[in-house]
């Protein structure tokens, strides 16, 4: 048995699994951790969502990967708040930076009243499991920390993100090749607002869609 102690991203998966993902945000490495079997902090596990950020120790075997880690100490230091809209219309501001054949993300900025506020990012399917978009990101396999640390075209944190997909988790085949993110900065929480509405989406909510991930 060993110790691992740092920053992590939580994912949080769906309530069918009974597991969820930390993201090292240092190493880069992704952690399958047990949801259930704390005792008296296991309200503070509950707790989580998905896109928050914890200092946490974790313990576990490096050497069986089939085995979960388990949560030894917990504490949330801040976080990205998630939202996510599936079967949906894609954003016409996605829509203009996609091209055929792309298989690298594709960014622009989003403003409000003439000042940055966020960004758009167009996500190829290709290089996910399976061509799923919102389950790999619900499971911390699409590549972003860099980005929700800081916006490099607007110079500060992501403080909400928004997953769009124009399928269905569990879909075996696609309307589109890729999938769609809105990244929100504090100062962007008007805008963010106005596309929460257009979707349907209350932020106070976990709008994470129900699937069996057993079935993709």
């Amino acid at each position: 048995m060993e110790t691992h102690t740092g920053r992590f991203r939580v994912y949080r998966v769906v309530e069918s699994v009974p597991h969820i993902n930390f993201f090292d945000t240092e190493a880069t490495r992704l952690y399958t951790v047990y949801q259930s079997g704390y005792g008296d902090r296991q309200d503070d596990i509950d707790a989580l969502r998905t896109g928050d950020l914890v200092e946490a120790t974790l313990a576990g075997d490096s050497d069986d990967p089939e085995e979960a880690w388990s949560i030894q100490s917990l504490d949330r230091v801040g976080g990205v708040r998630m939202a996510f809209a599936v079967g949906a219309d894609l954003p016409a501001v996605a829509e203009d930076i996609w091209a055929d054949g792309r298989e690298r993300p594709a960014t622009a900025t989003l403003e409000s009243d003439g000042d940055p506020v966020g960004e758009v990012a167009v996500q190829p399917r290709a290089p996910l499991p399976g061509g799923s978009f919102v389950p790999s990101v619900l499971t911390g396999l699409v590549p972003m920390e860099a980005r929700l640390a800081e916006l490099p075209s607007v110079g500060e944190p992501v403080a909400d993100a928004l997953f769009i997909d124009p399928d269905s988790p569990d879909a075996d085949s696609y309307s589109r090749p890729f999938g769609v993110v809105l990244f929100f900065t504090a100062a962007g929480e008007r805008l963010r607002d106005e596309f929460y509405a257009v979707y349907g989406i209350d932020p106070a909510e976990d709008s994470r869609p129900e699937y069996d991930p057993y079935g993709i």
